[in-house]
């Protein structure tokens, strides 16, 4: 098959951790030819295919110059690849955005594309638990300064984050004090030009924000356990926090036995929930992660599970 992957620059992937690096690793073992691409490289003129300039690639198996241009393509329909694997990292900003829509065109003329570009519109990180209630905790969506306040003096405890943050920006946490609650809340809200996301804080952040992956509905039997250290409230690998592969706990289960059939349905192939405690706290559809972090530490193999997917998607 060919596959073609829409992601970041090549020439910036740390390959010892790079999810999408193992995802073409597994691939390419397999007999699959490998394309790649950035959305710049994505164009669409009237009266033809949404088209791509990508670069066929060779894997060298070295860590640095680890793969070799063997050819390139000026004009490649997207529908002539057996599958198209959006893979752009967040955050999620009107470029990516307007890559959805080209690449939804792409489908409609005929391309396989995961994750399908419309449920990637659909279901915004931070937003999308918000469907599934009985999963998370107590939660606010709202621009209104008054809302945020009620909600401190109703749990005493909480977690503000704007929408479009990723690798745990712009996260606060207020005590029952509510020191600080006025400067965070200006900081984050801009006199009311954004919406913040309120949380109850969970003090089950000591052992872990945990990514649960789900491949095709299905949960990776290990979850990542992204502890935060030295006095952190974040967990995420970006800001220092240690990753930490476990089995999925029963209510990682009951999670994922919940959602997997619901998101896989919608054409989301790979998901990764985040979960604290039993606490549903996000649903990342953009570039889910942590593949490589599960197999080095437990030896499940995460990508071969992937490619198992995709493979079967295609047939």
């Amino acid at each position: 098959m060919r596959l073609l992957f829409v992601a970041d620059p090549l020439e910036g992937f740390k390959t010892y951790k790079d999810s999408t690096y193992t995802m073409m690793r597994e691939a390419a073992r397999r007999g699959h030819a490998l394309l790649a691409c950035e959305p710049a490289d994505l164009r669409w003129q009237r009266g033809e295919p949404v088209r791509v300039r990508a670069r066929e690639l060779r894997l060298t198996g070295r860590e640095h110059d680890w793969f070799e241009i063997s050819a390139t393509h000026d004009a490649l329909a997207l529908r002539d690849c057996d599958a198209v694997l959006m893979r752009k990292d967040p955050p999620f900003d009107s470029e990516y955005f307007y890559a959805t829509h080209l690449l939804g065109q792409a489908a409609r003329d005929g391309a396989r594309v995961f994750n399908r570009p419309d449920a990637l519109r659909e279901h915004p990180e931070k937003l999308a638990i918000l469907e599934f209630p009985q999963w998370i905790a107590p939660t606010l969506v709202t621009r209104r300064e008054a809302d945020i306040r009620a909600f401190h003096a109703e749990h005493g405890d909480i977690i503000l984050k704007p929408l479009d943050g990723m690798g745990g920006m712009g996260i606060f946490r207020v005590g029952p004090d509510g020191l600080n609650l006025g400067a965070i809340v200006e900081t984050l809200n801009q006199g009311g030009a954004r919406t913040v996301m309120v949380q109850r804080y969970l003090p089950e952040i000591a052992q872990g924000d945990k990514r649960v992956l789900l491949i095709g509905g299905r949960p990776v039997p290990f979850a990542l356990a992204r502890i935060p250290q030295g006095g952190e409230v974040r967990g995420n690998l970006a800001v220092g926090g240690k990753g930490v592969a476990q089995p999925l706990s029963p209510a990682d289960q009951a999670i994922a036995a919940a959602l997997g059939p619901v998101l896989a349905a919608r054409g989301l192939l790979l998901v990764g929930l985040d979960v604290i405690g039993d606490r549903l706290t996000e649903i990342n559809v953009t570039s889910p992660t942590c593949f490589r972090e599960i197999m080095d530490q437990t030896g499940f193999d995460v990508a071969a599970m992937f490619v198992d997917a995709l493979e079967e998607s295609l047939q």
